[in-house]
């Protein structure tokens, strides 16, 4: 069976950058308390004129060149993504548009910061099962765009970017391991965006309230974070009869600096096998591990046979891992 094989990586982070130092000016916090409690020191701020579908046509765009594949060969397009364009259609179709993927169907994945995995997965399934041939998996956010930038317990957390990767059906042992992908919607409300659905649709009254904005109950979050990420972690390693010390290099999702290293600590990793930019990024949610895996692969840290993980972690709540052997 033929496995789907990464063949080239992509990301793409707006050119503004907001410090710490300028929060400070803006809501009650300090360098020191953010830096202390998060590990993020800056995150990049998408510019007024880009839109979701912008930046992930930017990761697309040098995904697709280091593939040496041309937008038609490609024929799936699936966006990770909860700060699409519009609520529809799809920023995928919106990408599939600019980038001139004529060949391709599309479609966007809605499970928050586990938006990437959940995509690999699904894109997983139609090229092994031959649906597919070629794809092109993103994860896109302007979470900038929905932060209450007078709330100082999230906007410290939370930037823009997109990450991307071609993904080709091929022989050998190299490609998708497995994945693995949860859900458990009962905790809902501990991380959502209440307007404007079809719950609270939009109005006046609504704006007043704050209902656009993100909301997150973070101490909540991070118990249930840290868990579930370790869990699914080592059901992917069970899956491939591998164990912690098996892994290269892990690529957990860029929550924050405590969440990160509570899971290294649980799954016994030294600090070269975890790949960390959140101090540089921010939480860039569905965007935070391909955009990791870009630069990790563009800076030389990427060897053939390496064994990656990707662990993820999301509103819904959603949770994945999928494990790659490079």
């Amino acid at each position: 069976m033929k496995k789907a094989r990464i063949v080239g990586t992509g990301s793409y982070r707006p050119e503004r950058v907001l410090t710490n130092f300028e929060l400070e000016k803006m809501v009650d916090t300090n360098n020191e308390w953010i830096t202390a409690r998060t590990g993020i020191k800056e995150r990049r701020i998408a510019a007024d004129h880009e839109m979701t579908s912008d930046l992930a046509v930017n990761a697309a765009r040098k995904a697709l060149e280091m593939a040496d594949t041309k937008p038609e060969e490609i024929d799936l397009v699936i966006v990770g993504t909860i700060t699409g364009d519009y609520p529809w259609p799809s920023t995928a179709c919106l990408v599939q548009d600019k980038l001139g993927a004529v060949n391709a169907a599309a479609w966007d994945v809605s499970a928050a910061c586990s938006g990437f995995v959940y995509a690999l997965a699904s894109a997983t399934q139609y090229l092994e099962s031959g649906h597919s041939k070629k794809a092109l998996v993103i994860g896109a956010e302007v979470l900038s765009r929905i932060i209450d930038w007078e709330d100082r317990n999230t906007c410290i957390l939370f930037g823009d970017g997109a990450g991307a990767v071609v993904l080709e059906a091929q022989d050998g042992e190299q490609g998708i391991l497995s994945s693995h992908l949860h859900s458990d919607g009962s905790y809902w409300e501990l991380l959502y965006q209440p307007g404007f659905g079809s719950r609270n649709p939009a109005s006046v009254s609504g704006i007043e309230q704050r209902l656009p904005f993100l909301h997150m109950a973070g101490n909540e979050v991070f118990k249930v974070a840290v868990r579930s990420l370790y869990d699914v972690a080592i059901e992917a390693l069970d899956a491939n009869q591998m164990t912690a010390k098996d892994v290269d290099l892990l690529f957990p999702h860029q929550a924050n600096r405590r969440i990160l290293d509570a899971v290294k600590k649980r799954l016994k990793l030294n600090d070269d096998q975890m790949y960390v930019n959140v101090d540089m990024c921010g939480n860039t949610s569905g965007a935070s591990i391909p955009l990791a895996l870009d630069e990790a692969n563009r800076n030389g840290q990427l060897h053939e046979g390496d064994i990656l993980l990707f662990d993820a972690f999301g509103g819904g709540f959603t949770w994945g891992a999928a494990l790659v052997r490079w």
